[in-house]
């Protein structure tokens, strides 16, 4: 049993304001429109609003997940080696379990490197944005997963368990410090425009946290960024649509008077009024609009909406994934704490993702450049307003490639090592922790990888929360983000 003061036990029913007002006779149906219309607070409170584990360095977090599995040795990890013997009949020295039939010769990277910034680092052509910020950036080179299955590799990094189940990182995040707007979600997830990835909305669910914690999936690209939010039929009135919530409120709080400590309908009715709230909130956050020129210029976005290919393209990258950074811009400067952005959708074929089986130059050029582009924007971006020193970025995906061929022009999944960094909110930039080894094949120090519950750790650490302490009784155990492992990663730390 974990006697941490701030450990929450599913397992009881604790006595919530709602409850205490319906329970008191009082009712909640004739508080809920006033509610809605924000003339009571409704700030959700995280576990650990104002009593954080230690001083934090950092208030939020925007994630940039790259979906299908992005190849470390043809972005960040430079490999002479594989320039050297490129062509020649790959030897790893040991038994390799393959994913599919990637171990043909060594390959080396289509992408020419060069060193950037005053730290030197070696950046592909296929990220050379981000040369403009490298010097902000901490590299993790020997990351291992536990699995080169697309959905449970992405589950592992998503909510640190390769099955579901299990909350996502944004929600343990929200569970722990809550709002800072009544208006706007704690969570926000922006997946790719063409669909999500693997596993879909059960990366960013709540699981056995509470509901309210769930990520909130807004497509900015789509006529309808949230589906539902706005009523379609034309004999919907706004007081119409007042009303019909104000009831559905009226019903619920009746259904759980005779239920209390069942925390479910507490969340469905968070749910309309944030609903209501977002009508209007939402709206103005994802309208860059009054964005000025150079500002759109910095994400590589365009003020005229283009016709693309069908093949992938650079330019259609730019435009998606600079749009999502800059809306994650918008949301936690009005106070969202997490913000997911997702690059790639599930298997879909001609290659949307950074699955490449086939053809890396085709697939990883397209979307890398893309999301250089906007994740240097992001940043640069994020520094000019003074947020990047108390925001972490996060950049990750679910495995790495192989240093071998598949086909002629392709890379097999490695989940044996792959690459993270980190920026922003106490991190220290211009360093590298962990390397892996010639090849680009597992970790330099096999004895010392790095694994994803180190990476969050470490970003909980930086948001003032020692993770391990961060539990709730779900079953009859102890849950935490970093199961029963992590440390934090003291050399990219400031």
């Amino acid at each position: 049993m974990n006697n941490s003061p701030y450990h929450r036990d599913t397992d009881q029913s604790p006595l919530s304001r709602r409850d205490f007002l319906w329970q008191s006779g009082g009712g909640l149906g004739g508080m809920a429109l006033t509610t809605m219309l924000g003339r009571e607070p409704l700030l959700a409170k995280g576990v650990l609003s104002g009593t954080l584990h230690h001083p934090p360095k950092a208030k939020r977090v925007i994630q940039l997940f790259m979906g299908g599995a992005a190849s470390h040795l043809d972005t960040f990890d430079y490999k002479p080696a594989l320039i050297r013997h490129h062509g020649e009949k790959s030897d790893f020295g040991e038994h390799v379990e393959a994913f599919q039939n990637g171990l043909g010769p060594w390959m080396q990277s289509p992408f020419a490197f060069a060193r950037h910034g005053q730290s030197g680092k070696h950046l592909s052509d296929a990220v050379a944005p981000l040369s403009e910020v490298v010097d902000d950036l901490a590299f993790v080179h020997n990351l291992v997963g536990k699995t080169g299955v697309h959905s449970q590799a992405t589950y592992l990094q998503a909510t640190g368990f390769q099955r579901p189940g299990f909350p996502g990182m944004g929600s343990w995040v929200s569970y722990a410090l809550g709002s800072e707007n009544e208006n706007l979600p704690t969570f926000v997830v922006l997946p790719d425009h063409r669909g999500y990835a693997s596993n879909g909305p059960k990366n960013w669910a709540s699981a056995f946290l509470p509901t309210h914690t769930q990520g909130t999936t807004i497509f900015p690209q789509r006529e309808n960024p949230i589906p539902d939010l706005h009523p379609k039929a034309g004999f919907v009135t706004p007081a119409s649509h007042r009303a019909g919530i104000n009831l559905i409120n009226q019903l619920n709080a009746g259904y759980a008077e005779t239920r209390p400590g069942d925390d479910r309908l507490e969340a469905r009715i968070q749910t309309y009024e944030l609903a209501a709230r977002l009508q209007l909130s939402a709206t103005e956050a994802l309208n860059i609009a009054k964005e000025p020129d150079h500002v759109l210029k910095l994400y590589g976005i365009e003020r005229e909406p283009k016709q693309y290919p069908k093949t992938i393209n650079a330019p259609e990258e730019t435009e998606y994934f600079g749009r999502k950074c800059l809306i994650a811009r918008r949301l936690i400067e009005r106070g969202v704490r997490f913000v997911q952005i997702w690059s790639g959708n599930d298997n879909s074929h001609p290659r949307r993702n950074w699955d490449s089986h086939e053809d890396i130059e085709r697939d990883h050029g397209s979307l890398a450049r893309g999301m250089a582009r906007g994740a240097a924007g992001l940043i640069r971006d994020l520094k000019q307003r003074g947020l990047l020193e108390d925001t972490i970025i996060h950049w990750t995906t679910e495995f790495g490639r192989m240093p071998s061929t598949q086909g002629s022009k392709g890379r097999d999944h490695n989940p044996y090592v792959f690459t993270n960094w980190l920026c922003g909110g106490g991190i220290r930039g211009g360093v590298t922790a962990g390397q892996s080894d010639e090849w680009g094949y597992k970790p330099l120090d096999r004895a010392n990888p790095t694994q994803v519950y180190d990476i969050h750790a470490t970003m909980l650490h930086l948001l003032g929360i020692d993770h391990k302490q961060l539990t709730i009784r779900h079953n009859g155990i102890d849950r935490r983000l970093t199961d029963v492992h992590g440390h934090v990663i003291k050399e990219v730390l400031a």
